[in-house]
């Protein structure tokens, strides 16, 4: 086994999508994630085209610092997937035909893929003869673990449920027992209200203090900052002792703006965890956030045991008509008030049948619309069995920001809400 300090992965994603904008890489920070996550430190991540002498240098860079090198994209049946190839000619390998996967191939064609298979397509059968076929359930291009003097080449599908599946599955299972690895501990502090520098100036004592086999970091985000603690080593008993010593005493710090803690998840996530524990239910109704609350609990697996459902009443009449919110309320206070946020968020949830329920009213912009209120001008509630209540924020006057900044607002007051339930 490797020297545990000495291990570092890099990640190489290929595809020329990637380069012009045209596709966002997700794989790489997943990828970042998930080997953080089992001891393997990330040192690069590096985008290349679909161009054989650009991966080469690529590879060949990223092998004299790291002894994992996992790859994304490629290996389609087209002729600029050439990871396959440039992966024989670094390895001075040569390709075969598996059996296996010519015959996951056509089971694949023949049950779900509705065009005729072509030669192409088998040409995905043809692997590295050196190479650990690693089986891809979900398509037909198979993943690759090869190895070269202490070093692992993997490559992996660009598509990313494809490449999850088998990152998840198989390849981090692999690099678990192949690896002896440090244990890496996280602990995050979520905080809003404050800036990045009134955080540090409040804290500045006890980061000046902090243990040398700790590292801190500012995380700021639309509306939060979240402060993150890390150790690596080899006790991991020790080091979670440590991390969350020092966590515990930001509390007399700043404790009025920490919300909660993360450990690797987001704050729909804990949510969700929260309403599960205490077996309630919750609904949404968003206008200025078009959504997106929504979208992103229902992005949980499982989110359905306690998200029940979702209006979204953009226009004004809908708030009327699917809502039940009074026009006169309209009328006397605006679509963008207090009181219509209020009467959202109990309506959904006497609508839907749930425990809680958040809404959202607001002037994302570029125009104010139905309503006189500035541009950012939004209204936040929260609606439980003991009260329903509304808080006003103004979020800028940046229509992407304005949203996310909402959505984000809406998480922080309905986690309070809950953990206080």
């Amino acid at each position: 086994m490797l020297n545990q300090y000495r291990m570092q992965a890099e990640i190489i994603t290929i595809g020329d999508e990637l380069l012009i904008g045209q596709v966002v890489d997700s794989n790489s920070a997943f990828i970042a994630r998930e080997l953080n996550k089992i001891g393997v430190a990330v040192y690069q991540i590096t985008s290349v085209q679909d161009d054989s002498d650009h991966i080469l240098n690529a590879l060949t860079e990223a092998n004299t610092r790291s002894r994992i090198i996992i790859m994304t994209g490629g290996l389609g049946p087209t002729k600029d997937d050439v990871t396959k190839n440039v992966l024989c000619d670094f390895l001075e390998d040569t390709l075969i035909q598996d059996e296996e996967v010519l015959k996951h191939i056509e089971y694949l064609f023949q049950h779900y893929i509705s065009t005729p298979i072509s030669d192409l397509n088998r040409q995905q059968a043809m692997v590295p003869s050196r190479a650990e076929v690693l089986h891809n359930q979900f398509g037909t291009a198979p993943g690759l673990w090869m190895e070269r003097n202490g070093s692992t080449f993997i490559s992996l599908p660009g598509v990313p449920f494809e490449m999850k599946a088998l990152l998840t599955d198989t390849v981090l299972p692999k690099i678990v027992a192949h690896y002896d690895r440090p244990h890496i501990v996280h602990k995050t502090l979520m905080t809003y209200g404050w800036g990045e520098s009134a955080i540090a100036n409040a804290i500045v004592d006890w980061e000046e203090n902090l243990p040398r086999e700790i590292k801190f970091a500012y995380l700021p985000s639309l509306g939060r900052v979240r402060l993150r603690l890390s150790a690596k080593g080899s006790d991991k008993a020790y080091l979670q002792n440590l991390v969350n010593g020092e966590a515990k005493k930001l509390y007399p710090l700043i404790g009025e703006i920490i919300y909660g803690e993360e450990e690797n998840e987001s704050i729909e996530a804990g949510i969700g965890k929260l309403l599960t524990q205490k077996g309630m239910t919750l609904a949404s109704a968003e206008s200025f956030t078009g959504g997106r609350i929504a979208e992103q609990l229902t992005a949980i697996p499982g989110a359905s045991k306690y998200f029940k459902g979702a209006v979204v009443s953009y226009a004004t009449e809908t708030k009327i008509q699917m809502l039940g919110v009074a026009s006169e309320l309209i009328e006397k206070h605006s679509v963008v008030s207090e009181a219509v946020a209020v009467a959202m968020a109990r309506n959904v949830r006497q609508i839907i049948g749930t425990d809680f329920a958040v809404a959202t009213t607001g002037n994302a912009g570029p125009t104010k619309g139905d309503s006189d209120a500035e541009v950012g001008t939004a209204y936040i509630a929260i609606s439980s069995p003991e009260r329903t209540f509304a808080q006003k924020f103004v979020l800028g006057n940046h229509r992407e920001r304005i949203v996310q900044k909402g959505v984000n607002k809406a998480f922080e007051l309905l986690q309070k809400e809950i953990v206080n339930f």
